[in-house]
């Protein structure tokens, strides 16, 4: 049975916000990432952050190694997308149809590994129906007042489950239901 993650780069104060020049990736961040995508049994996105990161579909011509690797890494992952406006998704993505709760527990029973949950707000409805198995936060040093928060609302009490510095000033906490 697989396990749903949701992590994300998120600022002191809880934000997360793609478009900040404060959460961009330094090499061994985007090194960390590389090697969590190579690892990932599939992706969940909600439509907005699935949008963003097709990005990726296409080899950029000013990218280095790191970029590429990415690229192909992401490209390889199966991907599910959770879109009530979305006709149709890119390469090696499928929408995800039918309830929520069932096509995820489903999704989790058909997989082995993890599946990264991508987006505060599909996180936040999987948070509700008591689906996510962990969270990641990126905390980066810089307080941003304002975004979309890492979490949406109120959730049980989590047990930190592991922590790991990157790059110097990056703190990764990875946390569990408690």
């Amino acid at each position: 049975m697989a396990r749903l993650v949701f992590g994300m780069n998120q600022s002191l104060d809880g934000y997360v916000d793609h478009d900040s020049p404060a959460f961009a990736s330094s090499a061994p961040l985007f090194q960390h990432y590389i090697e969590q995508t190579r690892g990932l049994a599939a992706s969940l996105y909600g439509r907005r952050l699935y949008e963003l990161m097709r990005y990726w579909d296409e080899d950029g011509p000013a990218w280095g190694e790191a970029e590429h690797a990415f690229a192909q890494a992401w490209r390889g992952t199966p991907k599910w997308v959770v879109s009530n406006t979305l006709k149709s998704v890119g390469p090696n993505a499928r929408l995800l149809e039918g309830d929520l709760a069932t096509a995820v527990r489903q999704l989790k029973d058909r997989l082995e590994g993890e599946i990264e949950v991508g987006g505060p707000v599909l996180a936040g409805s999987l948070t509700e129906l008591g689906l996510i198995d962990e969270y990641r936060l990126y905390v980066h040093p810089v307080v941003l007042g304002q975004g979309a928060p890492f979490f949406t609302g109120p959730r049980p009490p989590l047990r930190l489950l592991s922590s790991e510095r990157i790059d110097g000033s990056i703190l990764r906490l990875a946390y569990v239901p408690a």
